[in-house]
């Protein structure tokens, strides 16, 4: 879903969101301490940048402010198993639950799974037979087993890392918020990465309300842009849900005259998916909504992101509510003072 572009906007190029990126920015694993990042704050208005370290982030929130915050918990979606007849090896890695036992897979090698095709994982616990294809080239497989499908996949799977990260993560949580309850997702919310329960805690002592929300965020996140005009991108689709409770903290902050803040980018699409006016209206479905300069935010004010990769959906999105102008700016800064990038990286707030 994207929206309809004024007479007097020029059509966006996907090339106009390109940057320069050493590769040698782009963090590998996280840091020790999760709130010890830096913290590049800008004014969406003016330009203007200020640096700071991530735990300090307070100071630039108020009380009656809201930050809404993804819940989603990464599963350990990746799976390597072998085909039945041949004994070639093939990876799995889960997309998008269908039904109870059906689900939509990216697969490596592609040319081994036909339909027809079945797979075995483990040592038999886990099999699956190739139903179909998807658009994207995908397949659409039903798995057997026996007991609970996430008990099985808990023991065979294990957690996918962005294509970017090229280290071995000793400890998985680190990829999961401390906050994560609903599992889900093929990746992490990765803005939400640098919250520590102890600043939870004092976020809500300043009088800053949070309010959860839930998206699971698909591997459309890390697929490159092909078309060359922006309009053009056919947006991933991903599962929502965002309650009662979450609504009326969200729409009470408003009615308070404070800022409704998202901690990352998959917040910020599931707040504006479920928009009324200046209201958060409560439901759950999927959401493809695609949101480019030119979009009109009608809830976010604010944005806790991470730095993102050149020419993707994601830096569009916040060069959506900064402008273009201002974040390539902002980027340029931060590879000059070195800021770290991407999922393990430094973050950004945007107000």
């Amino acid at each position: 879903m994207s929206y309809s572009r004024g007479r007097d906007e020029r059509i966006l190029k996907v090339r106009d969101f390109h940057y320069y990126l050493p590769e040698e920015l782009i963090a590998q694993k996280p840091l020790d301490q999760r709130d010890m990042s830096r913290l590049m704050v800008l004014d969406k208005k003016t330009g203007d940048i200020k640096h700071a370290a991530f735990r300090d982030v307070t100071a630039y929130l108020k009380a009656g402010d809201c930050l809404v915050l993804n819940d989603t918990r990464g599963m350990p979606a990746r799976l390597f198993g072998y085909k039945q007849n041949t004994g070639g090896r093939m990876e799995f890695l889960l997309l998008k639950r269908i039904d109870k036992d059906r689900w939509e897979v990216l697969v490596n090698p592609g040319r081994r799974a036909k339909i027809g095709s079945k797979f075995v994982f483990g040592e038999g616990q886990l099999a699956a037979e190739v139903l179909g294809s998807t658009p994207a080239g995908g397949r659409i497989v039903r798995f057997e087993y026996e007991g609970v499908f996430e008990n099985v996949l808990d023991r065979l799977g294990t957690m996918p890392l962005p294509p970017y990260i090229r280290e071995k993560l000793d400890d998985p949580e680190r990829y999961q918020t401390v906050y994560s309850r609903e599992e889900g997702s093929a990746a992490a919310p990765t803005a939400g990465l640098h919250f520590t329960r102890d600043l939870l805690r004092e976020i809500e002592q300043k009088g800053i309300h949070t309010a959860y929300i839930t998206l699971h965020v698909g591997l459309g996140t890390f697929r490159p842009v092909k078309a060359k005009e922006v309009e053009q991108h056919v947006m991933h689709s991903e599962y929502y849900r965002i309650d009662e409770k979450a609504c009326r903290v969200i729409n009470g902050a408003i009615d308070g005259g404070g800022r409704i803040i998202a901690v990352g980018t998959t917040s910020c699409r599931t707040l504006e998916t479920v928009a009324s006016g200046k209201r958060a209206v409560p439901g759950e479905g999927w959401t493809d909504i695609f949101i480019y300069p030119g979009y009109e935010f009608k809830l976010v004010d604010g944005l806790i992101t991470n730095f993102h990769l050149p020419e993707s959906t994601l830096i569009m999105l916040v060069s959506a509510l900064a402008g273009r102008e201002n974040i390539l700016r902002a980027y340029s800064v931060a590879v000059e003072e070195k800021y770290r990038f991407f999922s393990f990286g430094d973050a950004m707030l945007i107000l």
